[in-house]
């Protein structure tokens, strides 16, 4: 029978009423188990009405309240992880390790979330001139809406509404239609909480609630994340109608490995960094370039991991990388590697056409590795959002961190080597928002903020971090004025001398 996923709106479930219905499926066979609602922009509308009504009393709640519910929540949130994985697992396809690593990396910015009356804390100077103070607050924007991707149905909600509601605001998310039940699992916990009705809602949907929730006069942020030309449009389309926006967009991330570099330490690296979570990941490594004579050698080593690597369902405790998200997907990533000879490239690894006994009809696709890619092949300039690793090849330092910049993407990069010099070099001249060194997936605790440059990120706050404190805030400025007691008006006694 298949199981139905309706909407969370005013601290309940509700259900689905415009008609329209979207299937889930399970990665691993193909078939379909799950529907979920679409909304129509009535539906959206009656969210923004509850999380509205919700944010009256809501937004102007004590620190202390909220920090209670939060501090709840990350202990249910804690308490479900194998059970929010699960979820993960069947409808998304990635492995149960890799499901768990998701939740454990919402559950830091749950942690920044719990710690918000630290980060809320104003400003004062005293004595600017006579009898005049300033003081700095930070107070809620109002209703915020997060639109959010297929790839981390957990995690990347949680790098929106926990600080989100933790500043005062309330909250509507949208998540991915293609794995929608972690969201409804997220907000059953959020209740259970305590969260009073309407703080936080779900809504399913496709462009019809997207762009509903762009447009409502009364959502005062949206923040994104999700594919290059999605951001734009959510940017271009929500900034024209008055809202504050952080859209994080596509990537390209590279690892630049030097000669001198452990190239063991290179390879384990560029293995696990491009195909785990089988690829579909914005800080995937998908671009290795290697320097001088190495080449050859770390191509080699990273070939022999690649076949190493066991494919299967993630409900498998054995399989290290499971299938991708939808068989429309499948087949646009093979077709990067159809076409790669044609476009100059050595196909060092082919993984399409790849299957699994016994579940023949799941979205499977095998490790690839395409060797000398010319920056002028589709393979290196498209984001394939899949197990598809380039390498690539430059005679220099110089030349690599070129290659690198005339990128359109500034999301993540790495450097492997042994040289101090070398990488302090390289942290300060790519042109990307986070860098690792020796560090080939180099994300933000939750204490930092998340955010790349370029075609990666539109708008001015990164995720997360302080940024993301400052996102769902806004800054206001009080500068006060009282006169000295001893200045009351004659008849009032407060008890201070009149020579003062």
């Amino acid at each position: 029978m298949t199981k139905t996923v309706n909407h969370w709106i005013g601290g309940k479930s509700v259900e689905g009423t415009s008609g329209n219905w979207g299937p889930v499926t399970d990665p691993a066979t193909g078939a379909v188990t799950t529907q979920v609602a679409l909304a129509s922009a009535d539906e959206v509308d009656t969210a923004v009405a509850a999380a509205k009504a919700a944010y009256a009393t809501w937004g102007t709640s004590s620190l202390a309240q909220r920090t209670t519910i939060l501090f709840r929540f990350r202990a249910l949130l804690d308490a479900n992880r194998d059970a929010i994985a699960e979820l993960i697992t069947a409808e998304h396809g990635k492995v149960h390790s890799d499901a768990l690593g998701e939740v454990a990396r919402g559950l830091e910015i749950v942690d920044l979330a719990c710690g918000i009356t630290t980060q809320l804390k104003g400003e004062l100077s005293t004595q600017v001139s006579n009898r005049v103070d300033v003081a700095a607050i930070r107070q809620p924007v109002g209703v915020v809406a997060g639109i959010t991707p297929f790839n981390f149905p957990a995690m990347v909600p949680m790098w929106m509404f926990p600080l989100a509601i933790a500043c005062g605001n309330t909250f509507i998310l949208k998540p991915s239609e293609k794995d929608p039940s972690a969201s409804l699992k997220i907000a059953e916990l959020l209740a259970e909480a305590g969260l009073p009705d309407g703080v936080f809602n779900v809504v399913h949907g496709d462009k019809v609630a997207v762009d509903r929730l762009l447009e409502h006069p009364d959502v005062s942020a949206v923040s994104f994340v999700g594919s290059t030309p999605i951001a734009r449009y959510i940017h271009t389309t929500a900034s024209a109608n008055g809202k504050r926006v952080q859209a994080l967009g596509g990537a390209k991330n590279h690892m630049l490995v030097l000669p001198d570099a452990d190239l063991d330490a290179a390879a384990d690296a560029a293995v696990s960094a491009a195909y785990g979570s089988a690829g579909e990941r914005c800080m995937a490594i998908s671009a290795v370039v290697a320097v001088g004579s190495i080449g050859d050698q770390l191509v080699e080593k990273i070939r022999e991991r690649a076949e190493k690597i066991k494919i299967g369902p993630g409900n498998d405790p054995t399989s290290e990388m499971g299938p991708l998200i939808t068989a429309v997907h499948r087949d646009k990533v093979a077709s990067y590697v159809h076409g790669a000879a044609d476009e100059g490239c050595e196909v060092v690894l082919d993984g399409t056409g790849y299957t699994v006994d016994g579940h023949e009809n799941g979205h499977w696709i095998g490790l690839s590795l395409l060797d000398h890619v010319p920056t002028s092949a589709k393979a290196y300039q498209d984001e394939i959002f899949g197990p598809v690793l380039c390498v690539l090849r430059t005679e220099t330092y110089e030349e690599g961190v070129a290659l690198i910049n005339a990128s359109p993407f500034g999301n993540g990069v790495a450097i492997f080597t042994r040289d101090g010099g070398a990488a302090r070099r390289f942290q300060l001249e790519i042109e990307a928002g986070m860098v690792g060194v020796n560090v080939p997936i180099p994300v933000p605790v939750g204490y930092h903020s998340f955010g790349g440059w370029k075609d990666s990120l539109f708008g001015d706050h990164h995720i997360y971090g302080n940024d993301g404190v400052h996102f769902y805030t806004r800054g206001k400025v009080v500068t006060t004025r009282w006169p000295d007691p001893s200045d009351a008006p004659a008849g009032v006694d407060l008890g201070f001398p009149r020579n003062h």
